[in-house]
């Protein structure tokens, strides 16, 4: 945890630090909708005005109206204020629907960036910070900076004209009263300036608990199954329930610190109505000012404060949302520590020879592999055995490039991988695991992921292959069937079968298999074991296994223990050699 809280953990932000992010902002992501954004701030300004139109039409209404009796103006007045409500409700409608598409438009955008960012960052990284905190990360902290800048945007193009006419008509009133009105708003500089500080120190260490409550959602969903043959219902509601109370605690404190903002505004408007009342009623009792005079100067003050409470409220978001922005822009800046070449080397066009010289590795300041040697032959199957922990897996993280080596080489037809980008190597690999990932779409879209080039003939020959041809038929709708969340609506052999037939269709010169019928039934890992023994054929293919039975008629089997490499042979040659093959072997054996 202590990694993955980092993030929007560094000092306190500046004010300039704080603009910086709002301009970076702007730049990437509001400014491709300026167009919009000015329609929207003409209406904005449009309904601000109108403020100070409604306060003024109080002067000839009072004075000329109800003391003056002027009853054919009556009319006049009446058809005005219409007018001013009318517009009003036209720039308002306007303003709000053009700027819900502004804020949709860039707020997509700068999700889909931040997704597609996270995406190409290495497996390091991901390690270090688990799915719940990035879901975090991309809704809860885009929403909170969504809600900041709409409330600056409403707050400059409406609320600034609004107070700009109200201050306006009250200063024409008398520029006295009006003075006298703000007296008390210096007084809120340095409880405003604290409440600032407040909120943006509660709120980043709400959206930092928040995480982790979503971290812990996802582990408890995730692993439903372990959870509830563990009897860890109680256990998890109980830890799941601490994270919850923590945000809520924290987050009243943020909320408390952002009431107290329009609050003081309120104080300071309640003085403020107090001493122009007293200032400014022996004027009018006195016949200095008319009644129009007074109803017109507190009609506009009365109105500014819903405008300048807003104001003050942005000030409280703003702090909420600088949290959130300085995560998400930390984010965009990191770069994976995969180093891809300039000058990419050329792919190899056959089956090609994979070779570990001397291959280290290591996650953090742990070493996994600790020099690691041998030879994958071309088109010839070759498998890895071990107990857990002898870095078997981490062949196959190097082999793909989801790390490189910290010393040594692995090498492609004498290319090592580093001189690949990993976008390329990849594409000279397919890889079938014993969690076979599907997504939540029908079972044609989860073989042909994306591509379009594929014809009817091609992807009946892959389904056949696989095996997966024998299944489809009891499915409800064929291929255009819906596997469900992770393929939850197919088997375990099943989908091992939808995996393969990807597999099949992307025809790789390499093939990485890791435990792909581990957890089947006997049945079924026949059939799975017959479609992948067709999937190797004329394949450089690498097999992680722990069931030595598996793997009995493979070209070559290399035993790992600790990070390297202790023997290698053929089943035979190895269990007459001795050895750590053979003590494997003849364990599997007295366990059935």
């Amino acid at each position: 945890m202590k990694k993955r809280e980092h993030i929007g953990k560094a000092p306190d932000t500046t004010a300039k630090e704080r603009w910086d992010l709002m301009l970076w902002l702007w730049k990437s992501y509001l400014s491709y909708h300026w167009p919009l954004l000015i329609l929207a701030l003409i209406f904005m300004a449009i309904e601000g005005g109108m403020f100070g139109a409604l306060s003024y039409m109080m002067k000839p209404m009072f004075d000329r109206v109800f003391v003056g009796g002027e009853t054919d103006l009556i009319k006049w007045i009446g058809l005005a204020f219409f007018a001013i409500f009318a517009i009003r409700a036209i720039a308002s409608v306007v303003q709000k629907v053009v700027l819900a598409k502004v804020s949709q438009l860039s707020v997509a955008h700068l999700r889909k960036d931040l997704v597609a960012h996270l995406m190409t960052l290495d497996i390091s990284f991901h390690v270090d910070y688990g799915p719940g905190y990035l879901m975090q990360r991309v809704n809860g902290d885009v929403d909170s900076v969504n809600k900041v800048w709409r409330s600056i945007i409403t707050g400059a193009g409406r609320d600034i004209v609004a107070l700009i006419s109200l201050f306006g008509v009250a200063f024409l009133i008398d520029w006295k009263w009006t003075v006298v009105a703000l007296i008390g708003a210096p007084l809120l500089v340095l409880p405003a300036l604290f409440l600032q500080r407040h909120v943006r120190g509660t709120s980043r260490a709400a959206r930092d608990i928040n995480a982790n409550v979503s971290a812990r959602l996802n582990e408890i969903f995730s692993g439903i199954i372990p959870v509830k043959l563990n009897r860890l219902e109680g256990y998890q509601s109980k830890q799941y329930g601490k994270l919850v109370d923590r945000f809520v605690k924290t987050e009243v404190r943020s909320i408390a610190g952002q009431a107290a903002i329009p609050g003081l505004i309120d104080i300071m408007s309640g003085v403020g109505f107090m001493l122009v009342l007293f200032y400014g009623a022996n004027e009018i009792i006195g016949g200095e000012k008319t009644v129009g005079d007074f109803m017109a100067f507190f009609t506009a003050i009365g109105l500014a404060f819903e405008p300048l409470r807003r104001l003050g409220a942005v000030s409280g978001i703003l702090q909420v949302a600088s949290a959130g922005l300085e995560r998400i822009k930390e984010l965009l800046d990191m770069q994976t520590a995969l180093i891809e070449p300039t000058t990419p080397a050329a792919l190899p066009k056959a089956s090609p020879t994979v070779v570990l010289t001397n291959a280290q590795a290591q996650y953090g300041d742990m070493p996994v592999l600790k020099g690691a040697n041998f030879t994958a032959e071309a088109g010839k199957v070759t498998a890895l055995v071990g107990s857990s922990g002898a870095g078997k897996s981490t062949v196959f993280n190097l082999l793909t490039r989801l790390i490189d080596p910290t010393d040594g080489s692995v090498t492609i037809d004498g290319t090592p991988t580093t001189d690949f980008t990993s976008g390329d190597l990849r594409k000279l690999i397919s890889v079938v695991t014993q969690d076979a990932m599907l997504f939540d779409e029908t079972l044609r879209e989860n073989i042909l992921l994306g591509r379009k080039d594929v014809s009817d003939e091609q992807l009946q020959a892959v389904l056949d292959a696989a095996h997966v041809s024998d299944f489809i038929p009891r499915l409800s709708d064929g291929l255009e069937t819906e596997v469900g969340p992770r393929g939850s609506a197919l088997s375990g052999g099943q989908r091992q079968r939808v995996a393969i037939a990807r597999a099949l269709l992307r025809d790789t010169p390499i093939l990485l298999l890791d435990e792909a019928t581990s957890a089947l039934d006997a049945q079924s890992e026949a059939v799975v074991q017959e479609a992948l023994d067709r999937l190797s054929e004329g394949r450089t293919t690498l097999v992680i296994a722990h069931r030595l039975a598996t793997i009995k008629n493979a070209h070559k089997i290399v035993v790992m223990d600790q990070g390297v490499v202790v023997d290698e042979g053929t089943h035979d040659e190895l269990l007459a050699r001795g050895g750590v093959y053979a003590e494997l072997h003849k364990l599997q054996m007295s366990q059935g």
